[in-house]
């Protein structure tokens, strides 16, 4: 009796369904939430696309854009913060999918999920890769004198080793003990929660001049000379664009629920936290960017001092050098914010690994065997943590010939990040009630309304990161997700129908001599979903 009530609840529930305890759980509530937290990231969200969204429609759709995606972001929040409640299990979004659409459609269900999840999740890291070196490409240009006073824009080749070489750092880290990883990120919660309060107060406080509270919350400006977007409304959607990725990532805590003490709590906790503080942080970081823009038209000139390519480096340039006559105060800054990209790049590649050990131990991709094994010392999946990496490198080499390579990668990690949340949503939207058997976090009549909205807005967000973000298209401004996704998805989809479906089961529980009852009874799925 003792030693079953010494059973972790979350343990517990995971041996109901199915499986046995292999990875360390000894992560606490506030480690898991900083790692979630880190994921979605204060910083590595709004800074890369800052610039663009601002040049769409001028500053008023940007300030109130965020609020807009915050509100329907805590509906999608919510359906799975109830779900992960129920099925505390590393594979989060893909076991979850499995459980919930029953054991017909369970295998499909799970293949497209596990699939979405991991292409979305891979190609994170590679956003984080690529905007971690645009903020390093702009530190090493103001350290070297500026745009204008001769300074140092590195190269297509150095800024692809840049990128391949965050790449590698955060496959090493994530090779070492679980400790480490929750040490690193319980840092970057702290990193991001101090430097994003210094820059909010500080950034304002240095200019010398701030934008009034009209211009910032009511100024409307399109620019179809530049954006070839003649239409407001579409001009509009697209200026949306930075809060819709930046307001994601928060499943991470669900990646980590084996790991994690009493997760059927504290997972869900620990999204809707994340979701919380990034929701005010956030727009925090917004209005204070904004206010001290000091000429706008300036930010975009590729003979700034920061050559155009990045305008939040150039608006803190702006605000130091303008009452300093120094860029040493943007600098510093920049680093901080480069911090952020840096541990959030570490944060996903720990939760890539993740999904990815868990579908090859369901068999799910080839060669399982190699990326389920198990590191003996660490206790982490090493394997599938070097062959997110590998492949998240390869996503970085078309840096050496073409521009939209950031434009290409944001939008393939968001629909497929994005859309891995919609399959589980809308097949708990679509179940039976008397067939769900919920944890401690339970929506009870608010879940399918909740579910409703959250599985709508998801669809919306894909839709817009397919569309074209200017105009005439041509070769050097196409926005080539729909093409790699199509063709990515299309491979997949075909290995299904081929072959796939005659052997993939969905989820395979490890644990054969489970008592009659608990999950087996609960969702009447046997020894497979």
């Amino acid at each position: 009796m003792a030693g079953e009530m010494a059973v972790d609840s979350g343990e517990k529930r995971l041996n109901e369904l199915g499986y046995k305890q292999e990875l360390r759980r000894e992560m606490t509530l506030f480690k898991t939430l900083a790692i979630s937290f880190s994921t979605m990231t204060l910083f590595t969200g709004i800074t890369p696309l800052y610039g663009s969204s601002l040049r769409y429609t001028g500053p008023a759709c940007l300030v109130w854009g965020w609020v807009v995606v915050s509100f329907f972001t805590w509906f999608v929040g919510l359906a799975m913060a109830e779900i992960c409640s129920s099925f505390p299990t590393t594979g989060s979004l893909y076991f979850w999918a499995a459980h919930l659409a029953g054991p017909v459609w369970g295998p499909l269900a799970s293949w497209c999920c596990a699939w979405l999840e991991a292409i979305g999740l891979i190609a994170g890291i590679g956003t984080q890769a690529y905007a971690g070196s645009q903020v390093l490409q702009s530190i090493i240009l103001l350290c070297t004198g500026t745009n204008k006073g001769g300074g140092y824009l590195t190269p297509r080749w150095l800024f692809l080793l840049m990128y391949i070489g965050l790449t590698f750092i955060w496959a090493v880290l994530n090779t070492f003990a679980l400790e480490v990883i929750a040490f690193l990120d319980l840092i970057s919660m702290w990193w991001q929660v101090i430097g994003g309060t210094v820059i909010v107060i500080l950034l304002p406080l240095v200019a010398k001049t701030t934008q009034p509270a009209s211009y910032v919350f009511t100024h409307f400006e399109t620019a179809p000379e530049v954006t070839g977007i003649r239409s407001s409304a579409y001009a509009a959607i697209l200026s949306l664009l930075v809060s819709q990725y930046s307001l994601y990532g928060y499943d991470a805590a669900a990646h980590l629920t084996e790991e994690t003490k009493g997760a059927d709590k504290n997972g869900p906790i620990a999204i809707l936290s994340s979701i919380g503080i990034i929701t005010v942080f956030g727009w925090a970081y917004i209005l204070a960017l904004t206010f001290s823009i000091q000429d706008f038209s300036y930010l975009f000139d590729p003979s700034n001092e920061t050559a155009g390519t990045f305008v939040p480096a150039q608006i803190l340039f702006d605000a130091f050098h303008g009452r300093y006559n120094s860029s040493t105060g943007a600098i510093v800054l920049l680093f901080v914010i480069w911090g952020s990209f840096f541990f959030g790049g570490l944060s996903i590649t720990t939760s890539a690994a993740r999904v990815v050990y868990a579908l090859s131990r369901d068999r799910g991709i080839p060669l399982s065997s190699v990326w389920r094994r198990i590191h003996p010392r660490h206790k982490v999946p090493s394997n599938a943590v070097w062959l997110c990496a590998a492949v998240s490198a390869l996503l970085g080499l078309p840096i050496l010939w073409i521009n939209v390579v950031f434009t290409a990668i944001t939008s393939i990690a968001t629909i497929g990040w994005v859309g891995g949340y919609a399959v589980p949503i809308f097949a708990r939207m679509v179940m039976r009630e008397e067939d769900f058997s919920p944890g401690p976090f339970y929506l009870r009549r608010a879940s399918r309304p909740v579910c409703l909205v959250a599985f709508l807005w998801i669809c919306y967000t894909c839709s817009v990161f397919l569309l074209p973000t200017a105009y005439p298209i041509s070769a050097s401004n196409l926005n080539y997700a729909p093409v790699a996704l199509g063709v990515c998805l299309g491979l997949i989809g075909l290995w299904w129908v081929i072959d796939a479906r005659r052997w993939f089961k969905g989820p395979v529980r490890n644990i054969d001599d489970l008592q009659k009852g608990g999950g087996d009874d609960a969702h009447g799925n046997g020894n497979k979903v």
